[in-house]
C-alpha cells in the first residue's frame, strides 16, 4: 500500500510533503489538464509506506490508501497515473510557499464536500 495525495491538493499544491520523503515519490503534471489536475501526485511504486508526508501536509491532503475517504477513491487511481504514464509527469521540486491558515483547509474541505 502507498500514501495518496487526494484532490485536498488540487491547486493549492503546496510541497512541504517533498521535503521530508525520503525516496523522493512525488510527481506533478507536466501539463495539468481535466485528466491531470494541478496537483501532486504519489508514485505508488515508488512510495515506501514511511508516513513522513502525512503530517506535514498543510492541506490535510495525504492519506494511507486504506483510509482514504470514499468520496475520494478516485484519486487512487489518479496516483497511479504519474506510474502508468511517467512521460507526463515531472518530479516536484520544493517551492517555500506561506502554509494556508486553518480557516483556508476548513473552507477547502468543505469545497470538496469533507
Amino acid at each position: 500500500m502507498a500514501y495518496v495525495v487526494t484532490r485536498l491538493c488540487r491547486d493549492c499544491v503546496h510541497t512541504a510533503c517533498v521535503t521530508v520523503c525520503p525516496v523522493e515519490c512525488f510527481y506533478w503534471p507536466k501539463q495539468p489538464d481535466d485528466r491531470l489536475p494541478n496537483q501532486v501526485y504519489i508514485s505508488p511504486d515508488e512510495c515506501i509506506n514511511c508516513g513522513a508526508c502525512l503530517p506535514v501536509c498543510p492541506w490535510q491532503a495525504i492519506y494511507d490508501q486504506p483510509d482514504v475517504p470514499s468520496k475520494f477513491h478516485e484519486d487512487i487511481s489518479l496516483n497511479q497515473l504519474c506510474d502508468k504514464a511517467r512521460k507526463e509527469f515531472d518530479q516536484v521540486k520544493h517551492m517555500k510557499e506561506p502554509d494556508p491558515t486553518p480557516q483556508d483547509v476548513k473552507d477547502n474541505k468543505k469545497k470538496w464536500g469533507l
